[in-house]
């Protein structure tokens, strides 16, 4: 793998539909041996999964990364929370964010970035249900459109 390279893990398409995403940090996750093992063969889920900031560190909850199966004793919780690293004036300046009414912070994706593996959080705006409905609707709009050129190209 070159060592600019980017190989997707796991990405987090609900939270695109569930908020709006202002702004995106990357950032390290602090793992054991036998996670990024399994992280390698592409065990990762972070459908569930949410991010704090608790005491001036970031923290992700309920990122699953299933045991290795070779990993025995070695093997840590699935579930167990997990340290982001972020520059100390990135916390800082999302902590300021944070206080900011109806922001959070979710995770859109894990990837490996040449031999590291990092994770794409998003500082986000939850949608109403409209929000929700107007995408729905540009989207259908959009592939009717598609489907109609795609139509008159053959035609």
């Amino acid at each position: 793998m070159a060592k600019g390279s980017v190989r997707v893990i796991a990405s987090n398409k609900k939270a695109r539909h569930d908020y709006f995403i202002e702004d995106t940090y990357e950032a390290g996750i602090v793992l054991h041996g036998t996670e990024v093992k399994s992280l390698r063969q592409g065990h990762c889920s972070i459908k569930e999964s949410f991010v704090r900031i608790d005491n001036g560190e970031v923290i992700i909850y309920g990122m699953h990364i299933n045991p290795y199966e070779k990993g025995n004793i070695f093997n840590k919780d699935p579930l167990r929370p997990k340290k982001l690293m972020l520059h100390k004036y990135e916390i800082n300046k999302l902590v300021g964010k944070l206080n900011e009414k109806g922001l959070t912070l979710v995770p859109l994706q894990v990837y490996f970035k040449g031999s590291l593996v990092k994770v794409e959080i998003g500082l986000a705006r939850g949608k109403k249900l409209y929000d929700k409905r107007q995408d729905i609707a540009k989207r259908d709009m959009k592939r009717e459109n598609e489907r109609e050129f795609k139509h008159i190209l053959k035609g």
